[in-house]
């Protein structure tokens, strides 16, 4: 097992795929973060100054460059999930032409972009953020969705070797399929009881508040994941989260340096104890009050600096950290 601490950075980047269900886009030059551009730069700027990977988990249709394209890709419709809420189907999704038109729906110059920096992997959120929890959905239509994914994305020379489920949803039942499509990881949830993955439904209301408390005090501890863990039969591996990195909220400024100690710490412990620290947001979440997330972010890499060079900690993506884990070679 790897004898040193590691920082893991997962960007889940949807757009307005993942918001869709509960925002519906507002077209007439109106659309909320339809430029991920700007955002997406100043964090790449940040990871390139302090040479920190990250993982870009990316919804397959944000990969087309046209609508033609991305209904080209797309699973034929008896083979897309059938959920019973049928909010949560993307397919029926008012669509502009290409980035340029409809950029809350298409990306590829960003993923480009991402691609040109150092240290950074593309991976996948699924093709059509996929719930995989969720009534309705099967097998059959994961798979069909997953082909997808790999499809989309290898048309533009990226290997996918890692996943982020949207909202979490890991399905078990589904892990062969991932390792059959050539992905080596996932990110999974934290163990303690507020962070378990479930479809959506009401009566959560607990479990956000105590997340939302965990983030600035120690509620279900330092969320640091031994080595020894990581790797899980059937020849996949978990690379867990540790926190959320919230949005700047005005209304809690006080509380930012708690916040910032919060993920400190377990930094610290981590570079200590040799174990896994895995922060991970949403691009859009940085879009209001830009500056304040970045100089937050900023902060927290500055207390990584150091643990990297006194205590030998080291900064992967999630595909490194499944082929450190699994002590092979190939990446």
């Amino acid at each position: 097992m790897p004898d040193y601490g590691a920082l893991v950075i997962s960007l889940d980047f949807e757009q307005h795929w993942g918001m869709r269900d509960g925002a519906p886009a507002r077209r007439n030059g109106h659309a909320p973060r339809a430029d991920p551009g700007p955002v997406v730069a100043g964090m790449l700027d940040l990871f390139e100054e302090f040479d920190v990977a990250a993982t870009w988990a990316t919804v397959g249709f944000l990969f087309a460059r046209s609508k033609r394209e991305l209904e080209h890709f797309a699973p034929p419709p008896p083979a897309r999930p059938a959920y019973a809420n049928p909010a949560l189907d993307p397919y029926g999704e008012p669509l502009g032409e290409d980035e340029t038109a409809d950029p809350l729906h298409f990306a590829p110059s960003v993923i480009d972009a991402i691609r040109r920096r150092p240290r950074q992997e593309i991976a996948s959120h699924t093709f059509s953020h996929f719930y995989c929890l969720e009534p309705g959905q099967d097998r059959a239509a994961f798979a069909a969705d997953l082909a997808s994914a790999v499809a989309i994305a290898n048309a533009s020379g990226v290997r996918l070797r890692s996943i982020v489920f949207p909202r979490n949803q890991r399905n078990p039942a589904y892990d062969d399929l991932l390792v059959a499509a050539g992905l080596r990881c996932y990110r999974g949830n934290p163990g303690a009881w507020m962070y378990r993955a479930a479809a959506r439904r009401g009566g959560r209301w607990a479990a956000r508040g105590a997340r939302l408390l965990d983030a600035y005090v120690d509620v279900a501890g330092p969320l640091t994941t031994p080595w020894t863990v990581v790797a899980r039969p059937g020849g996949l591996c978990d690379v867990p989260a540790s926190f959320f990195v919230r949005p700047y909220a005005p209304s809690r400024r006080a509380l930012e340096p708690l916040r910032r100690r919060r993920i400190v710490a377990s930094l610290e412990r981590a570079a200590r104890a040799r174990e896994i620290v895995h922060l991970w947001w949403h691009p859009h979440n940085f879009a209001t009050h830009t500056g304040e997330n970045l100089a937050f972010l900023r902060g927290v890499l500055e207390a990584f600096a150091p643990l990297r060079a006194g205590e030998g900690m080291r900064s992967l993506t999630m595909a490194e950290v499944a082929q450190a884990a699994q002590g092979d070679a190939d990446g």
